[in-house]
């Protein structure tokens, strides 16, 4: 059985670390490589970084913060924000993350996916996907940091996704994010059963509880972002929360 894990997920915008509310709302959280090294220390298993400049997105920016983390952190780093290209994702890798996650990119180049996942490995690939439900409990998809709505439904592109090689996929609730009410549980039930890769869910814990809903649901880890941001929790804490009821972790 594939143990479960404990993301904290950093959002990069203009060299600071800042915090959302639907995608919007920027609010500043501290610096990068601080934070970071305060999740090394408390057994974080992985950190999730994304750039979400929307006006001039590179990952040559990144690759500045990268270097930073990678050289003082000791767990598995995956990144995105601006992957478009093999080149892009080279980049990246060299500046010391573990995987790369596509998510826009992924929609206009087909062949991204096969591409980066060909040359390194499934092991190497994150696809991410936006969603946001409607009123009537369809989910929509968008990129482009949530400002352009795509054509195809989560189930049909996590699919495409996987049948060109993605190694996991992260599923980001626009409307939860940032609302510390929960995760999008709907979506978790819609793609779960489909989903051969570790899938990792995001946008919305705000307590334990919400965790360990979402492991209830089978999915392989969490991110959080705002849990951890603000008040007293850790990823420590949230593991011994979660032992008491059995949850399988990667380390405790």
């Amino acid at each position: 059985m594939l143990k479960r894990r404990i993301i904290p997920i950093e959002l990069l915008l203009d060299g600071r670390l800042v915090k959302t509310v639907g995608f919007d709302s920027c609010r500043d959280v501290g610096d990068p490589l601080k934070s970071s090294l305060v999740y090394s220390n408390q057994d974080a298993d992985e950190l999730i970084l994304l750039n979400i400049g929307r006006e001039r997105r590179d990952t040559r920016e990144t690759v500045d913060y990268l270097r930073a983390i990678a050289g003082k952190c000791f767990m598995p780093l995956a990144v995105g924000g601006g992957v478009r290209s093999v080149d892009d994702a080279a980049l990246l890798f060299a500046a010391g993350a573990d995987k790369v996650i596509v998510n826009s990119a992924a929609y206009g180049d087909p062949g991204l996916i096969s591409a980066i996942t060909d040359r390194w490995g499934s092991q190497s690939l994150v696809v991410s996907m936006d969603v946001m439900q409607r009123a009537d409990g369809a989910h929509l998809l968008f990129s482009d940091c949530g400002r352009k709505a795509e054509a195809i439904n989560p189930l049909a592109h996590m699919l495409f996704a996987l049948a060109a090689g993605a190694g996991e996929l992260l599923v980001n609730s626009i409307q939860n994010d940032g609302v510390m009410t929960g995760y999008d549980l709907d979506i978790i039930r819609l793609l779960r059963p489909l989903c051969h890769v570790p899938l990792i869910i995001c946008g919305g814990a705000g307590n334990y509880q919400h965790l360990k809903d979402a492991f209830d649901l089978g999915v392989n880890a969490v991110a959080c972002g705002s849990l951890f941001n603000f008040g007293d929790n850790n990823p420590l804490r949230a593991k011994s929360f979660l032992k008491n009821y059995d949850v399988p972790l990667k380390r405790i």
